[in-house]
């Protein structure tokens, strides 16, 4: 895989990026709950400022990939996204601090654009046996920045400040942008892509997602199972204190053990990929996940439950990978930065539905009883998943069927 440009290239930029996140988001949260002595509306708003952008420009920022040329798409996005927090370096320094909101947000809403351009390359230059292993890759990827992420952007906010860790931010995200400078120049993009209007091509979006059963489907599995995901996301604290009776910074080795493990699972995928279709993979990661949560609502002893932790982090990346496989493998490359525009927000906004709810439901039944209903949810996306594997079943018949 790391023969190919593309792949090559891709994976180094996200490297930086993903770098550049993590210590600019770790030293504006210690930053700012420093400055406001804890102030939870101040805490609220980062996170406002980091995910918001998702609702409201992750469709736009898919319509304007489709639209325009991939590798530029990007390059711009992380240079800009340098830019702005270089802005707001000088405004910190200028003790404009709330500036850090601002800045976060901004580069929160670029990375709209540059994501579905990146899916786009991927569509145009992976061999479609090779598509399952690259996301893969690219999981495994995330899953070391998820442990090793706060360690780092902790480090070097504690050790050298706001300013440093400001400063090291835009020189990853300019090198980023430099990185993807190398890519081969972008295709031509149809002219038809730039004549029609920017509504047009969002009803052509949607339209092509409703008429495509195989993305209707991944579309109503992501749905329930960011919901699924969203109850119990804010619980483990409860796990923590209710159910293992243990001071909350315990927490830290439940979240380091689903972290390393989502390290073994990203890597075993790339050596199973292809013996294993991707619908089959989600379909395994939301039953195991469903049976593994289910667990966690119930056990009230430490082995198990961090056993159970390791089980989840394991097939976790089976969920990542086989939905990102199947949305690139059942869309054309004329359409890939709508989709992904598309499907991503449903699962943001039932995961944050899910976390609203999370607390409300614990208050009126129990934490066991939310636990077990996100695992009924991710059983009902599993079943969801019928035709497509129906569908996938039939062809594998016909194929391996002797010729007549």
């Amino acid at each position: 895989m790391l023969r190919n440009r593309y792949v090559r290239t891709i994976l180094l930029s996200r490297l930086l990026l993903h770098l550049g996140i993590w210590i600019r988001n770790f030293a504006v949260l210690l930053y700012v709950t420093h400055l406001t002595d804890n102030d939870p509306i101040y805490v609220s708003l980062i996170s406002v400022a980091e995910f918001a952008p998702i609702f409201l420009f992750a469709i736009i920022g898919g319509i304007f990939a489709d639209r325009w040329r991939p590798k530029r798409t990007m390059a711009w996005s992380d240079a800009l996204s340098a830019l702005s927090v270089a802005a707001v370096w000088i405004s910190v320094h200028n003790g404009l601090w709330l500036a850090l909101l601002a800045g976060a947000f901004v580069s929160a809403s670029l990375s709209q654009f540059s994501q579905p351009s990146a899916m786009k390359l991927f569509k145009q230059h992976v061999p479609g046996e090779q598509l399952q292993k690259v996301m893969a890759m690219f999981q495994t990827l995330v899953g070391i920045f998820t442990v090793l992420g706060p360690v780092v952007g902790a480090f070097i906010y504690l050790e050298y400040g706001i300013r440093v860790s400001l400063m090291l931010t835009v020189l990853l995200f300019a090198g980023s942008a430099l990185v993807l400078s190398r890519l081969p120049k972008d295709e031509d993009a149809p002219s038809g892509e730039l004549t029609t209007s920017f509504l047009h091509e969002m009803r052509n979006g949607f339209r092509y997602i409703r008429s495509n059963r195989s993305l209707r489907t991944l579309a109503r599995t992501f749905a329930v199972s960011g919901l699924a995901v969203g109850l119990i996301q804010p619980m483990l604290i409860f796990v923590t204190t209710e159910k293992l009776g243990q001071p909350n910074d315990f927490l830290q080795w439940l979240i380091m053990a689903s972290g390393a493990s989502m390290l073994i699972g990203g890597a075993a995928i790339m050596g199973i990929a292809k013996r294993l279709e991707p619908g089959r993979m989600l379909a395994i990661g939301l039953v195991v996940s469903a049976v593994g949560t289910t667990g966690l609502g119930l056990s009230s002893v430490i082995w198990l439950t961090l056993l159970l932790q390791v089980i989840g982090g394991l097939f976790y990346p089976f969920i990542q990978v086989g939905i990102q496989t199947l949305m690139i493998k059942n869309t054309e490359a004329a359409f890939m930065g709508r989709v992904a525009g598309a499907i991503t927000p449903m699962f943001m906004g039932m995961n944050v539905l899910g976390m609203s709810l999370g607390g409300l439901l614990k208050e009126a039944w129990t934490l066991t009883a939310v636990y077990a209903i996100s695992g009924t949810l991710l059983i009902i996306g599993a079943l969801l998943l019928g035709p497509i594997l129906s569908r996938k079943t039939a062809v594998a018949a016909v194929r391996s069927a002797p010729n007549r």
